[in-house]
This record gives structure tokens, C-alpha cells and sequence, in this order.
């Protein structure tokens, strides 16, 4: 287990969204009254080495409460949080490891996989920066009092790793009841994931990543919370259709939307109602749907 200090989060940052001001465009289009949720993809990624412990306490720094991240198995069974199925990208295993292209993750141990700099490629600053294990990573979540939206990465890679990482996230403190209500979502691409999870922890909010046809969204309903699709399929009569439904806890469905970066696009899909926004410059996106009117002041 890694300890690390890290920058508080602002208190203020943290307390319900509803007692923030609204930018115009956000408050004529939020449904519940407050602006989208606004997650920091595989942490505050475009100014840490995502899905990284650093990235996580970047997006703390910036008083953003909601992180996303990958979840992945070694070779030896153990999960770790990376994005693609290769290490190739965000570490040095080429050079530490020359001979074993393709460099899948699940092709290494984790003591192979935590001799690699996760860093380095980002930033001279990081290195040494490494691929973090799911249990550092929740630890470093929880002393920064963070919540977050967990995909199961290309799970189909890794038969049972559903009731593994539940299996995880309970041993950390993360299946009691405070926390399964506001502060986990799972999510992944792979509905049979999102059966399999609903089944084992009816409880837990779950989001299917994609655009379902309207047509199909009542199948959804049954298992999912959240319908989590691509800004760029994003429609104001979608967004009503996916509301217009209940999910298995008896609430209307959210939508949160990937992966939008700059302020006009996200104007626009906070315009359209979405519930989240998933986003590698979550300060980006915060200050513009959570902004006051300044031209009031």
C-alpha cells in the first residue's frame, strides 16, 4: 500500500452542485436544477499522467470530487488501472521490457508491471510516476475524499473480474452503503458486465457506455442507472428518452457524455440536459457549466 500526501480538496468543491450558480445555458437546460457533474477522465488527464495516482491528486488540486478510471488484470491476477490492453503507450515497458511485444497487460505480472515508469512519456516531472494497483488507487481516492466512475476495461479479457474487483472494493471499504449511494458508479461497454455486476450487487449504480437505440434503452433500464454515450451522438430528444425512463433503483436514467474538452462543446451538450460530463480538463468544463453570470454581478 502506497501512502502519498496530497492537497487537500477544497471543501467548498465538494458540497451538493444545487448551491452553485448557474452559467445561462446550463440553468435553462439542467433538469434537476443544478449543472451536469462534471468527471475527470482517468483523472485530471490532460495534466497528470492519466489514470495515474498523480492524476487523481491533480484533479483533488483542482477541487474536482469526480474521477474516472480503467480497471485491468495481470498476468497473476491482480488489478490495476490502465487504459488500453497494452502498456506500450503510457510506460517504458518497451525498453524495459524489449522483447515482449505486443506488451499486453495481462501478459505481465504485477511485479513486472511495477517496475515500469507510468510517467516519464508525460512529463520529466513524473517520472517514476507508476501503474497503480486498484487497492492504491482506491486508498488515494478515499484520503482525497473523491468519488468515482469505474470502467471495467475490456472485460471479456478477464473472465470474473466483476466479482473480483466487487470482491476488491469491499476489502477497501467501498461497498457500505454511504459509499454505494454517492460515490461508486461501475460502468463498462460490455452489457453482459453490467448483468453480471447488477446481479451480484443489485445496489450499485451501473452506466453502459454507448448509444443504445431508443427502441433498446428499455432493456437497459433493467440493469443500468446511466446510459454514458460519445458527445458527438448526443440529441436533445435522446437525452428526454433516456430520462423518460426508470432504472432498476426506481429513478430516471442519467446520461452522462464523453469526452468533451473545450468550453463551447460543453455548453452545448449541458444545453441539451446531460446529467455528467466526462472530461480530460475538468476545470475546463466545471467553470463553464457551473459559472455565474458575471454580466448580473
Amino acid at each position: 500500500m502506497r501512502i502519498r500526501p496530497v492537497a487537500a480538496v477544497a471543501a467548498g468543491a465538494l458540497l451538493g452542485l444545487s448551491a452553485l450558480a448557474l452559467s445561462p445555458a446550463a440553468a435553462q437546460a439542467a433538469p434537476h436544477g443544478h449543472p451536469p457533474v462534471t468527471v475527470a477522465h482517468r483523472g485530471a488527464s490532460s495534466y497528470a499522467p492519466e489514470n495515474t495516482l498523480a492524476s487523481i491528486d491533480a484533479a483533488a488540486r483542482l477541487g474536482v470530487e469526480w474521477v474516472e478510471n480503467d480497471v485491468q488484470r495481470t498476468k497473476d491476477g491482480e488489478l490495476v488501472i490502465l487504459h488500453d490492453s497494452s502498456l506500450a503507450r503510457t510506460t517504458n515497458v518497451e525498453q524495459v521490457f524489449p522483447n515482449r511485444s505486443p506488451w499486453n497487460v495481462s501478459d505481465f505480472t504485477l511485479r513486472e508491471i511495477d517496475k515500469l515508469d507510468a510517467g516519464s512519456w508525460f512529463g520529466r516531472k513524473f517520472k517514476g510516476e507508476r501503474v497503480p494497483t486498484l487497492e492504491d488507487y482506491m486508498d488515494e481516492v478515499e484520503h482525497n475524499d473523491q468519488s468515482l466512475l469505474m470502467e471495467l476495461k475490456s472485460p471479456e479479457l478477464y473472465p470474473g473480474i466483476e466479482r473480483q474487483t466487487l470482491k476488491e472494493l469491499r476489502s477497501e471499504g467501498w461497498l457500505t452503503s454511504s459509499h454505494v449511494k454517492h460515490r461508486l458508479i461501475i460502468q463498462s461497454f460490455n452489457a453482459d458486465t453490467l448483468k453480471t455486476v447488477h446481479t451480484l450487487r443489485p445496489d450499485i449504480r451501473t452506466g453502459f457506455l454507448g448509444n443504445p437505440s431508443v427502441a433498446d434503452l428499455p432493456k437497459f433500464a433493467k440493469y443500468c442507472d446511466q446510459i454514458n454515450p460519445v458527445h458527438t451522438v448526443v440529441t436533445r430528444d435522446y437525452v428526454a428518452a433516456v430520462h423518460g425512463l426508470k432504472g432498476p433503483h426506481r429513478r430516471p436514467l442519467d446520461l452522462y457524455t464523453w469526452t468533451v474538452d473545450d468550453p463551447a462543446t460543453a455548453l452545448k451538450v449541458a444545453g441539451l440536459g446531460v446529467d455528467g460530463i466526462i472530461t480530460n480538463k475538468p476545470d475546463v468544463v466545471r467553470d463553464v457549466v457551473e459559472g455565474s453570470d458575471d454580466e448580473d454581478d
